[in-house]
């Protein structure tokens, strides 16, 4: 039996040149060319490592096909080439498409070769109106780089006599999965109903030819059998006899997709070539369509097929009308993996398919009953195990029992000026009575706390960890509900306060969480590629509040008299003050009704033990808890830069530390956005799948479909614990220049002078541009930069509409405001990381 023939496929393992190595084997011997990278041909195949621009490698890949396969070649598919989807010129096309053919043809010059199979594109024909068809002598007119470089590259060829050829031009190639760039991305814009979908730049009555990948291959195996039948050479047209308008596909997808007609409207070339110009140019987004395929909006392509049914006896056996059912219905049976398939990002719709309660996995009633009593059983156990947090928090109540004793503060009569002079200034209640109240207080809560903490050594008690928890809380805010007299009350109240809260909720397991939650150990929301609730996740926010801590600390000292005075560095004050206690002194402080700077640092002291609290799986077993800590962070971070914007305005100087604070508060909003958006998109999927929304948002619940972030916490280096706790946030030079230019604003009327309105108004607005700016660094709020274009077009117009500034502050306003919007369009760079269906935000 003679030896097997051989054929070589460069781009073998591509789409087409996989499919054709699979249909080949058994029947010749195979040679695969590709380029070194992570994917190889099938095993069929030998794999010989190519480069198109590399004449050595050309060279040294034939001497391996000439030592181990001989002189003798039945055919060359060449189906490598250079594409991309930008429409822009690239030196790769002349590199690798022409001068790449033209490197092999010469080496094959040196081998007997009895058919060469050049991949073409029906694109190269000028396109047609519907009812007229293209065939192979029809008119040649490629229109962008990619056809323009097969054309040159089919010139070529036929410049080389000797070795027979086939110039295939294929129509659009797709298969059961979808896997055409223009077909799927037109699906997915209906699949997640997209405003796009329903807009065309051209004649929705025409259409591109497409024609399967089985057909292809097909083609391609009849054309390696028939090779001694066919003309030397042969241009040859490979596509369905029918070509759907653009329309027709809309509507059978939508159809498919929402069981709905999907209308499609069309829209000028030149609106949807801005649109596509503002993503691509302006907004740094990667859309798929690109300007240049605006022009191209109304080609038609149908073809002609009578040369391959007589040459070949082809006839394509599949059709895009009846493979379309095949294609929507394995995108909604596994979305995520359809769009993997088709090089889309998966995690917008990791979450599109999620398991109902009816289509999970089966539990008997036995099994479940089994596993609860297992999981009880570990839970008493880990109760026990606990004991000493009760005990703990038994001596915390023991000792705020005695401190007064402690203290002297039983009975105190003299008290410093500094608490005298608040007294006063403030219209309070009697040092004494306060100091009196506060005692009594502290000897109630010890008591309590005791009490509670000995019902908790009980696991049938677990409500006693929630009331410890609420006395701690009373304990932060009784020395500022009674503006305590004393420094050691307030400190030691807070402390305790926090440490029973600590020892009460945090460090135990916190009642009340769901025997499903705790089971499931998966930490990464559906379609995200990481925790969002790690510890160095949280640690810059932890840290920060600690930082602000001390400040509001500080200034609550000085406020209830406890300290005479405040270090202030750089701003003056009014009636021998400083700047700072200026600020903590005047009308718009003594509006709360207990030192605002002592709120201040109970704020701190929430977002350190809601910081701590909880494990990586947070985000989903306590979304109350993700909730409370956002609500304390954000939009208290908001206020603080609110009380920024007034000091100024309404009290004419600054205070460095309340600065200080305030930029502390603003910069743990964007490491905490990522959370609350995980929680948030886990409501909605427990929601779908039928489960109650609050139970679930109070108890929390597990996450079927989710995974485990196997990236280290604090075991990493120093580098990676770094880009661990800065996951999701990144800063883009457009950013930072929008803060730096929001300081500069607030600043702005020292350098120029200005006086109010136009001065307040640079104020109000660079303070919201600097926090907008922080708040966009993170990618899941990147969209919030656009805010920025709107305070950039009031800058712009303010100097017009406000009196206040001369020219040359009206200038470098209007300058600003246009630098703003300039700075605020681009996306900039973004990470790696994915959020599940929130990349779609993402721009």
């Amino acid at each position: 039996m003679p030896p097997a023939e051989t054929v070589i496929i460069t781009g073998s393992s591509g789409f087409i040149g996989a499919a054709l190595v699979n249909r080949l084997a058994g029947r010749y011997r195979l040679v695969g060319f590709d380029k070194i990278a992570n994917r190889t041909p099938p095993p069929a195949a030998e794999c010989v490592c190519i480069d198109l621009t590399s004449e050595e490698a050309i060279e040294a890949a034939f001497e391996r096909v000439r030592i181990a396969y001989g002189d003798r070649i039945a055919s060359v598919v060449h189906l490598a080439a250079y594409y991309d989807l930008s429409g822009e010129p690239s030196p790769l096309y002349e590199q690798i498409t022409v001068r790449g053919t033209e490197r092999l043809l010469e080496q094959l010059e040196r081998f007997q070769v009895e058919q060469f199979i050049f991949s073409s594109t029906m694109l190269v024909h000028a396109p047609t109106d519907p009812g007229q068809r293209i065939n192979e002598d029809s008119p040649v007119d490629p229109r962008w780089p990619y056809p323009q470089s097969k054309v040159e590259t089919e010139a070529l060829i036929r410049g080389h006599n000797r070795i027979p050829t086939v110039l295939l031009r294929l129509a659009g190639v797709y298969d059961d999965h979808g896997r055409s760039a223009f077909l799927s991305q037109q699906i997915a814009r209906i699949y997640e109903r997209q405003l796009l979908s329903q807009l065309y730049p051209g004649d929705i009555r025409r259409g591109q030819a497409f024609v399967h990948l089985d057909d292809v291959t097909d083609a391609l195996v009849r054309l390696i059998e028939k090779r001694s039948e066919l003309p030397r050479r042969t241009p040859l047209l490979i596509g369905e006899p029918e070509t759907l308008s653009y329309d027709e596909v809309q509507r059978l997808v939508g159809r498919l997709l929402h069981s709905e007609e999907w209308e499609t409207r069309e829209i000028p070339k030149f609106l949807a070539k801005t649109g596509a110009w503002l993503e691509n140019d302006v907004l740094d987004e990667e859309p798929f369509v690109k300007p240049w395929m605006v022009d191209f909006a109304d080609d038609h392509y149908e073809l002609d097929l009578s040369r391959a049914r007589a040459l070949l006896g082809w006839e394509p056996k599949h059709s895009l009308r009846d493979t379309l059912p095949k294609i929507t219905a394995t995108l909604k049976s596994d979305p995520a993996g359809w769009y993997r398939a088709n090089r889309l990002d998966p995690a917008q719709v990791a979450a599109d398919r999620l398991p109902a309660g009816d289509e999970q996995e089966a539990m008997s009633p036995l099994e479940h009953r089994k596993m609860m009593r297992g999981h009880t059983a570990e839970m008493r156990k880990m109760h026990f195990g606990m004991l000493w947090v009760h005990f703990l928090n038994i001596f915390f109540g023991l000792w705020l029992v005695t401190t007064p004793f402690v203290f002297g503060t039983f009975g105190q009569e003299v008290f410093p000026d500094a608490v005298l002079r608040v007294t006063q200034e403030r219209g309070l209640w009697d040092p004494a009575m306060r100091n009196g109240i506060l005692v009594w207080s502290d000897v109630a809560s010890g008591a309590l706390i005791t009490l509670f903490g000995t019902l908790s050594l009980s696991p049938r008690f677990s409500w006693a960890q929630w009331a410890n928890t609420v006395v701690g809380i009373w304990l932060l805010f009784a020395p500022l509900v009674f503006w305590s007299p004393s420094a050691a009350v307030y400190i030691n109240d807070t402390l305790v306060g926090a440490l029973v809260i600590t020892f009460a909720i945090l460090v135990p397991m916190m009642p009340g969480m769901s025997h499903e939650g705790m089971m499931d150990g998966s930490d990464v929301p559906i379609g995200w590629s990481y925790c969002p609730s790690t510890y160095l996740q949280r640690l810059p926010i932890i840290a920060l509040a600690v930082v602000g801590f001390f400040i509001a600390r500080y200034l609550a000292a000085y406020q209830m008299g406890h300290v005479d005075r405040i270090i202030e560095p750089f701003f003056a004050g009014s009636a021998g003050l400083n700047g700072t206690e200026t600020i903590i002194t005047s009308d718009v402080s003594k509006a709360w009704p207990i030192p605002d700077g002592g709120l201040g640092a109970v704020t701190y002291v929430f977002e350190i033990l809601m910081g701590v609290m909880g494990d990586r799986r947070r985000w989903r077993t306590m979304p109350w808890m993700v909730t409370m800590f956002i609500i304390v962070v954000v939009p208290l971070g908001v206020v603080s830069i609110y009380f920024i914007i007034i000091q100024p305005i309404e009290i004419g100087t600054y205070c460095s530390l309340c600065l200080l604070a305030a930029l502390a508060m603003v910069v743990m909003i964007p490491y905490a956005l990522d959370e609350l958006v995980a929680m948030g998109q886990f409501l909605g999927q427990s929601y779908r799948r039928g489960e109650s929304i609050l139970r679930t948002f109070f108890m929390g619940a597990a996450s079927p479909g989710s995974g485990t972030d196997e990236k280290p916490d604090f075991g990493a280096a120093w580098s990676g614990m770094a880009s661990s706790a800065a996951r999701g946030v990144t800063i883009p030079w457009t950013l930072a220049a929008s803060a730096l230019l929001g300081v500069w604003l607030m600043f702005s009327r020292l350098v120029f002078g200005t006086v109010p309105p136009l001065a307040d108004s640079d104020h109000h607005v660079g303070a919201l541009v600097f926090t907008v700016a922080v708040m966009a660094m993170a990618e899941v709020g990147r969209a919030l930069r656009f805010i920025n274009v709107l305070f950039g077009v009031w800058l712009v117009a303010a100097p017009w509409l406000l009196a206040g500034g001369g020219a040359v502050a009206a200038g470098a306003g209007v300058a600003a405001g246009l630098i703003l919007i300039a700075l605020s369009l681009p996306r900039g760079p973004r990470s790696r990381e994915h959020y599940g269906s929130w990349d779609r935000f993402v721009v």
